[in-house]
């Protein structure tokens, strides 16, 4: 994968590391995207399973210039620790940028203290900032503009973010775990892809999103293309029959 700053002539591209629920559904990693462009190399969410998942895909870490998380569940955010004390032992020197919803700097620092003692005040080797993301407000790094815009995912583990992504010309959104939410319309419009928790087929489950509710506003969203993440067991034995593409761990997607 392309390190930030490469010169050379290359897509962007997005690969599903860990596509999977909070439960390991079909033994899936938890979720974490990887996307690169001719200048830029970032995550989105780093859950607890994300290290393994990444050098499993041969993807060098410590090229890795942003993550973005969208919650504290550990799902999407308990792969930080593991990940920075890799980057602290295999010697990283390149900046880091860590960003999320409000709150995320003590966050972080609780996850590392509770994982791995004193991990948080170990001096480090590279430059870590840690940058707290306004909704609906966008934020540039480097060649990437990012947007987040507010969704509903329950009582804990928030603030709660989807994100809308652009760089190099494309749009990258992604609903992260939530409810149907009218947000959802302006984070996802237009975008070359559009990536979509699908938890269920169309039973209704407090805090996410089914299928069924998401293709009720797709004619609004016009996504230039659809893939669901994050989708229970019942969906994933539905995968081969759905009308959308299904994410799938490793699976690489070309913009």
């Amino acid at each position: 994968m392309p390190r930030a700053g490469d010169e050379r002539t290359q897509p962007m591209q997005l690969r599903f590391v860990g596509c999977g629920d909070a439960f390991g559904s079909g033994g899936r990693f938890n979720t974490c995207f990887h996307v690169t462009g001719a200048h830029f190399n970032l995550l989105i969410d780093c859950g607890a399973s994300s290290l393994p998942a990444l050098k499993q895909l041969g993807i060098a870490c410590n090229d890795v210039d942003l993550i973005l998380i969208t919650h504290f569940h550990g799902d999407h955010f308990a792969g930080l620790p593991f990940l920075l004390l890799d980057a602290q032992f295999s010697r990283r020197t390149r900046p880091l940028v860590i960003a999320g919803p409000a709150g995320i700097a003590a966050r972080l620092t609780q996850v590392m203290e509770a994982l791995f003692e004193h991990s948080s005040t170990t001096p480090r080797k590279f430059e870590l900032s840690v940058i707290e993301l306004v909704p609906e407000e966008t934020t540039r790094f480097g060649e990437v503009s990012v947007t987040p815009f507010a969704v509903v995912h329950g009582n804990s583990g928030g603030p709660f973010l989807g994100y809308r992504i652009e760089a190099e010309g494309k749009i990258v959104a992604y609903t992260a775990d939530t409810e149907w939410t009218d947000r959802l319309i302006p984070l996802g419009r237009d975008a070359d892809l559009f990536i979509a928790e699908a938890y269920t087929f169309d039973k209704p489950v407090k805090n996410h999103l089914s299928l069924a509710a998401l293709e009720a506003h797709l004619g609004e969203i016009r996504p230039k293309r659809l893939v669901l993440t994050h989708m229970s067991e019942d969906m994933l034995r539905r995968a081969a029959t759905l009308p959308h593409a299904a994410a799938h761990d490793g699976m690489m997607i070309d913009l």
